[in-house]
């Protein structure tokens, strides 16, 4: 259980929310674990087999407190509201700022940052710790390209130039990914990005984890009333998430890429678990898909300090906490949006 942002977060499985007067209480095994005024709430989400009794919902209705209900592992399944809600007015001034060219690029810029600023930590802290292995050099040249185009983005008024920023700094990060691989290099390497289909090992792992985190994103974004498939960095499609797209990118170096790593230098994931299909693209096994799902949600288990609200959170909230921030944002209730920065 955890409130940040004015939102409580109830990840206990087996707890059960009522409420006694205005005051919502969360029960363990005939145990009260928490006690929070509902003044103090706006937002309430509950992973997994986490029970509301039918009062408590209604006096969230009452108090305009918005319950969202998501699968233990954080898939989206409900959003509960009021009768007269506020989410039509955030997603109204969501699809103006979108079609405003200024207020585009503004965003996407706080999400190429976040990412760029994220791939530079990465790389530093690889030269730092492997560099009894080699690739330093190498690292540090990326590392310094990084810093460049971070100063670049800083700048840039136009979108496209903008994503072109991006895309370079991609290349280069991805350039000398595979100097923070230290083990089973023969099988597992990354010369550059390949997606439909992923045409290596490494590639496939990274493209499995990275549809993870995007249906994390989403269910984040639809938790605090955000439209996922209008974004500002990524160009909108039929069918595309685009907004969660935008949100994963601060997160793709330090969740989802050293997560990979770790899965690789450590020898959890094994290259027998990689087949070659009909298509000539490479597919995990189950059972290697299982090791993962089990290793990512471990991972979200983990704790940081966040940077922005200087307090301590799981890994496994901090799309939800970056969804709040850019639902503040774009409500004008923040100046600007602060992406995730990992230290």
């Amino acid at each position: 259980m955890k409130k940040l942002l004015n939102t409580l977060y109830v990840s206990t499985q087996g707890a059960y929310l009522y409420h006694e007067g205005e005051a919502i209480v969360v029960r363990l095994e005939n145990e009260e674990k928490l006690r929070v005024p509902i003044h103090l709430i706006n937002g309430l989400v509950c992973f997994g087999n986490v029970a509301i009794s039918s009062s408590l919902l209604g006096l969230c209705g009452e108090r305009g407190v918005a319950v969202s209900l998501l699968t233990e592992h954080g898939r989206f399944l409900a959003r509960v509201q009021t009768q007269v809600s506020g989410n039509v007015l955030l997603r109204r001034k969501q699809y103006r700022l979108a079609d405003q060219a200024a207020d585009r690029v503004d965003l996407a810029r706080g999400f190429v940052l976040g990412k760029l600023a994220n791939a530079r930590t990465v790389l530093q802290r690889a030269s730092r710790d492997h560099g009894d292995k080699g690739g330093v050099e190498a690292l540090v040249q990326a590392s310094n390209q990084l810093s460049y185009l971070i100063e670049a983005a800083r700048q840039e008024p136009d979108i496209d130039a903008l994503r072109g920023i991006e895309g370079r700094g991609a290349r280069a990060y991805f350039e000398v990914f595979d100097h923070m691989i230290t083990t089973q290099k023969d099988t597992f390497f990354l010369y550059c990005r390949s997606r439909r289909p992923p045409l290596d090992n490494l590639n496939a792992l990274l493209s499995f984890i990275y549809t993870l985190v995007v249906h994390d994103a989403e269910a984040a974004l639809e938790a605090v009333g955000l439209d996922p498939q209008v974004g500002y960095l990524h160009a909108e499609r039929p069918g595309r998430p685009s907004l969660a797209l935008d949100l994963i990118e601060e997160f793709r170096p330090v969740f989802a890429d050293r997560l990979a790593l770790s899965l690789v230098n450590l020898r959890q994931v094994q290259p027998d678990g990689f087949k070659t299909s009909e298509s000539g693209g490479i597919i995990m096994d189950d059972e290697t898909r299982k090791v993962v799902l089990v290793n990512y949600q471990k991972r979200k288990e983990d704790e940081i300090t966040h940077r922005f609200l200087e307090e301590v959170v799981p890994i496994g909230l901090l799309l939800h906490v970056q969804a709040l921030l850019l639902s503040r944002f774009i409500r004008g209730d923040l100046d600007a949006y602060p992406p995730f920065l990992w230290k």
